[in-house]
């Protein structure tokens, strides 16, 4: 599959479907994580020989669960051309090209449009504004 490139207005145009996959993502990764958490608790001290309690099968089914709904989601992002980039903050890229090189405009869940850009290897802490090349301004 060719990857998609986008200008500033089409990635735009995408966030409203974007920004609800990208917090079901956001959403089920906390399920996931407060899941596995509770199972660690119960598991701890336990010895392999122990067999597992209906507890931790039913904790363990829902870590797989919420495991299987993100990574569908994230499917869906990259149909869309998007690649996502963080669980925490729901943070999503898409390719773009800056005078002939690969770049990638960046988003963040809560924005309200592609504010920000970075170069292919800076990952989010490179941000840099938008500039009237990408936005035509």
């Amino acid at each position: 599959m060719t990857a998609k490139y986008f200008s500033v207005d089409e990635a735009n145009r995408t966030l409203p479907f974007v920004s609800r996959i990208v917090q079901d993502i956001v959403d089920q990764y906390r399920h996931w994580r407060e899941n596995i958490y509770r199972y660690e608790l119960i598991t701890a001290g336990r010895r392999a020989e122990d067999p597992e309690t209906e507890e931790q099968a039913r904790l363990r089914r829902a870590v797989d669960d919420s495991a299987h709904r993100i990574n569908g989601f994230i499917e869906e992002l990259s149909l869309v051309g998007c690649v996502f980039k963080g669980f925490e903050e729901g943070l999503v890229d898409f390719r773009s090209k800056l005078t002939d090189r690969d770049i990638f405009l960046c988003w963040k869940l809560g924005e309200p449009e592609i504010q920000h850009w970075h170069e292919v290897d800076a990952g989010y802490a490179g941000r840099r504004a938008l500039v009237p090349e990408l936005t035509g301004s």
